[in-house]
């Protein structure tokens, strides 16, 4: 998998994008790099990403993630903040899947703050 391309679609490898996050060898530099890793996370069932990229404040007792969707492209609409030296910042995003009752997408506004330093996801709206 390391050498396939990344579920988000950055252009890059698995093994160059998300893939060092999910092994946790790297860690998060911008919140837009966090979003695009957690929804490789849903893509590939990673379960145990999210929740540990989840706020202490608002992260479920349980991640679980559909496995009958296939999410199948993301489209990063808008950043705001977010960046190495930023507290919070604001991801917008459009992501794709396929499910048996047919394709469909998600639009999500997201926000994200640090927590001991490291980037992680606080809440949404959409």
């Amino acid at each position: 998998m390391t050498t396939e391309r990344c579920p988000c679609l950055s252009g890059e490898t698995y093994g160059e994008c998300c893939g060092p996050l999910h092994r946790r060898t790297a860690t998060a530099p911008t919140a837009v790099q966090l979003m695009r890793s957690r929804y490789s996370a849903f893509a590939l069932g990673d379960t145990e990403h999210l929740a540990r990229t989840w706020h202490s404040s608002t992260r479920p007792s349980t991640v679980e993630v559909d496995a009958e969707v296939r999410w199948t492209r993301l489209d990063v609409l808008r950043t705001e903040a977010g960046g190495p030296f930023d507290e919070t910042g604001t991801v917008e995003f459009r992501a794709h899947h396929r499910s048996a009752t047919g394709p469909g997408s998600q639009h999500e506004v997201s926000r994200f703050v640090r927590e001991d330093g490291r980037w992680v996801y606080l809440d949404a709206d959409g």
